[in-house]
């Protein structure tokens, strides 16, 4: 029972990506070929890899992660405090801090890390650019070996889903109905690639990231049935 799982305990996280390079005309004549062939399904007839590439950051073999927010509750008494923090910048100092923190501060048995549709996405992602990063993976991200009843990770979509293995429900629609405030500011996920790239405004997209883990969070309490964050438990650091 999610009730009984210590607030304390979680690492909650959101991450976003954008394409490895910025046009597609940058790749190498194998790498194009490559992303045909991987996109040849999802590609309408009339939509060719090029035209499609602006969706390369969402597979991990051509895109790459530009930031990772996390934030965690304090629970002291009477008090409670959610923090949130964010890497940011070069990918392979993102993955190394992020690394860092969950072998020294969110590596024991009791940890476990939770995200919205973070089984499917944002954990496989990590996983992957960390080996082709050459970045050792932690053990809270590796999952070789270990059971189902093991794996350190919880998923609000998962949740959500009370067993039913083909419904899908974003962040933004959990959020409207379960009565939470938006977590969405002026961009969505589809326009992260734009801002980095074009506008170069890392800081837009750090607060997005940051706006949806604070949303996981609250989704997560509303599913315990507990009272939401209010903006004076929230810290940033």
């Amino acid at each position: 029972m999610i009730e009984k799982i210590n607030l304390n305990h979680i690492l909650f996280l959101d991450i976003e990506t954008v394409p490895e390079a910025e046009h597609f005309h940058s790749l190498d004549d194998e790498m194009k070929a490559l992303w045909e062939n991987k996109t040849q399904y999802q590609r309408k007839d009339d939509c060719s890899p090029e035209e499609f590439y602006d969706r390369a950051g969402i597979w991990a073999e051509f895109g790459k992660i530009v930031c990772v927010s996390v934030g965690y509750f304090v629970v002291k008494g009477d008090v409670r405090n959610f923090r949130v923090t964010s890497f940011f910048g070069d990918e392979k100092k993102i993955l190394r801090d992020f690394n860092n923190l969950l072998n020294n501060h969110f590596n024991q048995a009791q940890h476990i890390l939770c995200g919205h549709n973070a089984k499917e996405f944002d954990i496989p992602f990590l996983a992957r650019r960390m080996i082709i990063n050459q970045i050792p993976i932690p053990n809270k991200l590796n999952l070789f070996g270990k059971k189902p009843w093991e794996i350190p990770h919880l998923d609000t979509l998962e949740l959500w889903k009370f067993g039913d293995y083909k419904h899908f429900t974003s962040l933004k629609l959990m959020c409207k109905v379960l009565g939470i405030p938006s977590s969405k500011g002026d961009i969505d996920g589809s326009q992260v690639g734009h801002v980095y790239y074009v506008e170069k405004d890392i800081d837009r997209i750090v607060t997005y990231c940051e706006k949806d883990t604070i949303a996981v969070a609250q989704i997560f309490l509303r599913l315990r049935r507990e009272d939401l964050l209010i903006d004076d438990e929230i810290i940033h650091v």
